[in-house]
């Protein structure tokens, strides 16, 4: 048996929950409410936040970015290990879904960390440029529709200060980067060709861009760590 054979789902996974992860209690309680939304399949595993959350503690980050903010799960796992001063710049189109992430980061004492901008994800970030926000900030977590991953990828890259980090989510797409067929029928409802071949695009231009380092971990449906140079 190879390492790489090692399935991380199941048993295993429950154990390896059961002796690492530390999720705070309004975390929990805003993640256990949003798996009862029938669009709770966008949101983050509990580790994923707590691995964001350590790697903004590591690079001392102050100045965060997020793109698809869904009910706030990853928002407030950031939040929370900002210091007092720092801020989350979050970015969705729905007002419904942020409004139950609202309340968490209230509930947290976070909420004044956390500059939610509502409106297509391209638009705020042009305007962060313009406004004269480049090579500033720390941290970026890219997760939202996956068809303008590639148009995110370069427009937060410009943001980011020699040294800071972006998370991108989803670059695996259920396996369906490799085998489309490995969809269930309920996913392929989701996830159409021009999302996979995008995601599959961004995939093969990072492993060429000699603007940053990269590393891909198997991490819920794939994460790929990006820093830039």
């Amino acid at each position: 048996m190879e390492k790489s054979d090692i399935c991380f789902n199941g048993a295993l996974l429950d154990y390896m929950r059961s002796v690492s992860l530390r999720e705070h209690e309004v975390l929990r309680r805003l993640r256990e409410e949003t798996q009862r939304d029938p669009d709770a399949i966008m949101q983050i595993t509990p580790e994923q936040g707590q691995f964001m959350a350590l790697l903004v503690r590591l690079m001392r980050a102050r100045k965060t970015l997020e793109i698809g903010t869904y009910t706030g799960y990853s928002a407030l796992s950031v939040a929370l290990a900002l210091p007092a001063d720092g801020r989350v710049v979050a970015c969705d189109v729905s007002e419904t879904w942020t409004n139950v992430g609202k309340r968490y980061w209230q509930e947290a004492g976070v909420a004044d960390r956390i500059d939610l901008r509502l409106g297509p994800a391209l638009d705020t970030l042009r305007e962060l440029q313009a406004d004269g926000h480049n090579e500033s900030f720390d941290f970026a977590f890219i997760d939202a529709d996956k068809s303008s991953y590639l148009k995110y990828y370069e427009a937060v890259l410009p943001l980011l200060r020699q040294g800071g980090l972006i998370a991108i989510d989803n670059v695996a797409m259920f396996g369906a980067v490799v085998d489309p067929g490995l969809l269930d029928d309920a996913l392929r409802e989701r996830i159409d060709d021009e999302q996979i071949e995008t995601i599959k695009k961004l995939n093969a231009r990072i492993l060429v861009d000699e603007r940053v380092d990269v590393s891909m971990l198997p991490l819920a449906d794939g994460m790929t760590l990006v820093l830039k140079r």
